[in-house]
């Protein structure tokens, strides 16, 4: 499944900054609903604060309905400017269930082979729920928009965009997708500007 875009457009993705479960190494999917630790509001600030010297004309910011994903959403805001949030909850982690606060080397091979964890989200399903925040998305695709959520919906994200590597996002990291069209087409231009 992929993404088609009708117009080049550049999409900042967000992953929320540490909670306790990130923090551990544990998995904490979007059925876990928790804050962030004073550390993660402070990979959240630290980030705003690059992305406003990066002058990214950022024009709004959309966001799950996570506790994680709109405190790190609404820091960001605030060091913008207050540059509208816009919550969508198409956007939230995947369910998963009893993997939840379990280690990631746990269950990481199950993950990658598409297991369903159990009383959780199956990958087609989470693929297809993100596809449609995607597609909400595009009236706002104009305006430079900073997408704030979790690990695996940018790891989704990208693949509907066009990547093909399985892609891995630190908290409080962001990553610039452009999309644009090549002799008819799409191709995906995947940066990480925080470290250039």
């Amino acid at each position: 499944m992929t993404y088609q875009a009708d117009r080049p457009f550049t999409l900042y993705f967000v992953r929320h900054g540490v909670t306790e479960p990130n923090f551990r190494g544990y998995r904490c999917g979007g059925d876990l609903d928790l804050p962030l630790m004073d550390i993660g509001c402070d990979q959240a600030y630290l980030l705003a604060k690059q992305i406003e010297k990066m002058n990214l004309r950022i024009g709004v910011i959309v966001t799950g309905s996570l506790i994680r994903t709109r405190q790190t959403a609404s820091i960001i805001s605030g060091v913008l400017a207050n540059v509208p949030i816009e919550i969508e909850p198409l956007f939230n982690e995947r369910r998963l269930g009893q993997w939840n606060n379990r280690p990631i080397a746990e269950t990481e091979e199950l993950l990658k082979a598409r297991v369903t964890p159990p009383g959780g989200e199956a990958e087609d399903d989470f693929t297809r729920r993100v596809s449609a925040g995607l597609d909400n998305l595009r009236p706002h695709l104009d305006r430079r928009p900073l997408l704030v959520s979790s690990k695996g919906v940018g790891r989704v994200l990208n693949a509907l965009l066009g990547g093909t590597e399985r892609m891995q996002i630190g908290n409080g990291e962001i990553v610039e997708f452009a999309v644009a069209r090549d002799q008819g087409a799409q191709v995906l231009r995947v940066a990480r500007p925080h470290q250039g």
